[in-house]
Formats: structure tokens, sequence, C-alpha cells
């Protein structure tokens, strides 16, 4: 999502705002083209550079999700038992806790869902419809391969700095926030060596999806830090 800030010949100046892998693209484009981008928000996911060393996976459980779902053909098999709204919902149920998704090893991810958990509050059967009707056309083949199996893939970024402003967005219950080294990462003012110019917003009661469960919080931040930085 863009809002696009000054435009003058052929030279344009953005603000990025990227949830989830979404924050991938985003940190890279500023890194990469610093004068083309006047900032960058990122909900739920701080910087990392997409490479090896993005996921860490062999720090992390067998049964973790997106190890799983690195595997070729293991989540279509998976979501594949089940009709599109089915899958939705199971993940929205799954993530939007604050522990990580992990398998045990004679189960797959879909197999943690348990029938009887209502969907999020924030998350009614309307919106469920609509998000199942577009993967019923699409299925979740590009879901999966873009960004679970190209996660590891070499950028070519050795030293990335992201000189924009930038906002992080976290929820307090945003499992990521217990993936190995993230909670450290981000408190600790390790992640302002690559984003120097870092303001971080942590929302005690959000989720992964804190854009969803708590919209009108979220938009009053970005148009906050859009203000800020506009002049």
């Amino acid at each position: 999502m863009v809002s696009w800030h000054h435009q003058e010949w052929n030279a344009i100046w953005a603000f990025l705002i990227g949830k989830d892998f979404g924050a991938f693209p985003a940190y890279m484009l500023a890194a990469v083209h610093p004068e083309r981008v006047s900032g960058v928000i990122t909900l739920g996911i701080p910087f990392m550079l997409p490479g090896p060393s993005a996921a860490r996976n062999q720090q992390l459980p067998q049964g973790f999700y997106i190890t799983r779902w690195q595997e070729p053909g293991r989540a279509e098999a998976d979501f594949g038992r089940f009709d599109a709204k089915a899958v939705v919902r199971n993940i929205y149920t799954l993530f939007s806790g604050s522990e990580v998704p992990v398998a045990a090893e004679d189960q797959e991810i879909m197999d943690l869902f348990d029938p009887s958990a209502p969907l999020p509050p924030w998350f009614s059967e309307e919106d469920l419809s609509v998000y199942a009707s577009l993967y019923e056309k699409s299925g979740f083949r590009f879901a999966l391969q873009v960004p679970y199996r190209t996660l590891n893939v070499d950028c070519g970024i050795t030293e990335p700095l992201v000189k924009a402003p930038t906002l992080l967005i976290m929820g307090e219950k945003d499992y990521v926030r217990k993936f190995p080294g993230i909670e450290d990462y981000i408190r600790s003012g390790a992640m302002k060596q690559v984003v120097p110019d870092l303001d971080i917003i942590f929302m005690p009661e959000g989720s992964h999806f804190v854009q969803e469960q708590l919209p009108d919080q979220v938009n009053e931040f970005i148009i906050t830090f859009l203000g800020k930085h506009s002049a």
C-alpha cells in the first residue's frame, strides 16, 4: 500500500506501508532507492534481510509452520483436505494467538485447528466469506510460493541501510515476537543499526492481525506519522 508524497518531473517520493511479509519489499525498496522513499511503516515484522538467515528455521522446532510451508507440495496437500473457507478460518484462528504455530511430528499445520474455536471477535463471518472467495479463485499456491518459498533466496544486498523515517507497529500479543532473537532485536535497539530513524509502537492487546483487530488506533498512528514526515 503506497501513499504518494510528492511528484516533480520524473521524481516520485512515496511512503511505503507493509504488513507481515509486505515489510520485506518496503524495506528493500527504501534501502535500494532511498531517493524515492519518504518513509516506511511496517506492521508485525521488523527489518530482516531476505536470505538464508531470515527465518532461522534451524533454531525452531521441526513442525514450525514456515518450515512446513516451505516444503514443496506439503502445504498444498494439507490445505487440499479442506475448502478455501475452512483454510482461511483455520489460519485466522491459529495465527491470531500469541503462540508460534508448531505441529507435532505426526501432524500438519491444519491439524492444530480446534473446530470449536470461534473466529476472533474482530473478524466476522462476512469477512471470512469475502477472503475465502478470493482464494477460491486463485488457490493458495502463489501465496505459499511468495513469500515462504522465496524467503531464503539471497537478495544480493550485504550492507543494507534504510535512511527514511520508519515506524514499526507491533502487537504485544503477536506470536512473531517469540521467534528466536526477535524480541531482543527490537527492544535492544539493534534494529536501529540498519534503520537509524526508527520509532516503535507496541500495542498491548495487539495480535499479528493488529490492523484488522484495532484499525482505528493503527490508522491514527499511521496518519500521525505521515503528518510528521510529510513537510
